[in-house]
């Protein structure tokens, strides 16, 4: 499972392509575009989450194999205190 933490980030900023342009009556005027550093700083997260593994093996590795050899046990006491402790958060 992927978990997309940057999907706030997007709606924020509408990512649909603007239709094309038509061509202003004056020529003599320009544009200008200024990034702020915002702006730059969640463009380097996007870059960086897009660049991540979707899972990390160094960790689901080891329980995979614990699980397809029988050896993976899990206590019943942490157990449902972390089930118990999540329904007291919702």
């Amino acid at each position: 499972m992927r978990i997309n933490p940057y999907i706030q980030v997007q709606q924020m900023y509408n990512t649909k392509k603007a239709g094309t342009a038509k061509k202003a009556g004056s020529a003599g005027r320009t544009d200008d575009v200024m990034i702020s550093s915002i702006g730059k700083d969640i463009q380097t997260a996007k870059q960086a989450v897009a660049a991540a593994p979707d899972v990390r093996t160094d960790i689901v590795e080891p329980i995979k194999s614990a699980v397809q050899n029988g050896t993976y046990e899990v206590s019943g006491a942490s157990f449902a205190d972390k089930l118990l402790r999540a329904a007291g958060e919702i």
